[in-house]
């Protein structure tokens, strides 16, 4: 699958030059992680010069499971699974942090800090990531049919009520925590399991929302 991001020019600069990101038709988890990531990047105007190398390949494999994934800078940017050719560099990253590396990376360092750079994209506001994550979920069956966000601001309780009817879902946390799971940046679960995020709600409900994340995280 092809997704061609068109990238903000910057002020006064020339007219915005579009970034080609390739994933497969059949792409794993952690591929359509990265083709997200990097789409995300495209479309803030982040890391251009790397989205748009001509040339490099950048493994990236999880710490803690056996998911691994290749990255071909050249003609736009290719992602596919594992790692079937030698990498010019390669990262082993922890997939519930952002793709923080875990160690060293091998090979060509400085395309490895470009891969890494190009894998951090700006998280948005929590309330625009609120709305984006709301907009992509409304289709999941059995979504509540509202949403309610909650952080705690600079002038007291903040909120954000998203939809309207009889069922409520509601998520509280800081608004890095909120932005980073409504924009898919993080996992649902795990930041639950580290308590960055409170949840009101029925397990059923839970099983849901676990799903929407899902489908905003991995574009699908």
């Amino acid at each position: 699958m092809t997704e061609t991001t068109t990238a903000p020019a910057a002020p006064g600069a020339p007219a915005a030059t579009e970034v080609d990101v390739r994933i497969e038709d059949d792409a794993t988890p952690l591929v359509r992680l990265i083709g997200r990531t990097l789409r995300d990047s495209a479309r803030a105007g982040h890391a251009l010069p790397v989205l748009r190398r001509p040339a490099g390949t950048v493994a990236i494999r999880s710490h803690d499971t056996p998911q691994a994934a290749t990255i071909t800078f050249g003609d736009g940017v290719a992602v596919s699974s594992g790692v079937l050719v030698e990498p010019d560099a390669t990262i082993t990253v922890d997939l519930n942090a952002r793709f923080a590396p875990v160690a060293a990376p091998s090979g060509d360092a400085e395309l490895a800090g470009d891969a890494l750079l190009a894998l951090s994209p700006p998280v948005p506001d929590w309330r625009t990531a609120a709305g984006h994550f709301w907009s992509a979920a409304r289709s999941v069956p059995g979504i509540p049919d509202v949403l309610i966000a909650v952080t705690e601001g600079p002038d007291g309780l903040e909120q954000v009520v998203l939809g309207e009817g009889a069922t409520h879902y509601l998520i509280a946390g800081s608004p890095e925590a909120l932005a980073g799971v409504f924009s898919g940046a993080d996992d649902l679960l795990a930041a639950l399991s580290t308590g960055a995020l409170g949840i009101q709600g029925t397990m059923s409900q839970l099983s849901v929302m676990v799903g929407a994340s899902w489908k905003v995280r991995f574009d699908v």
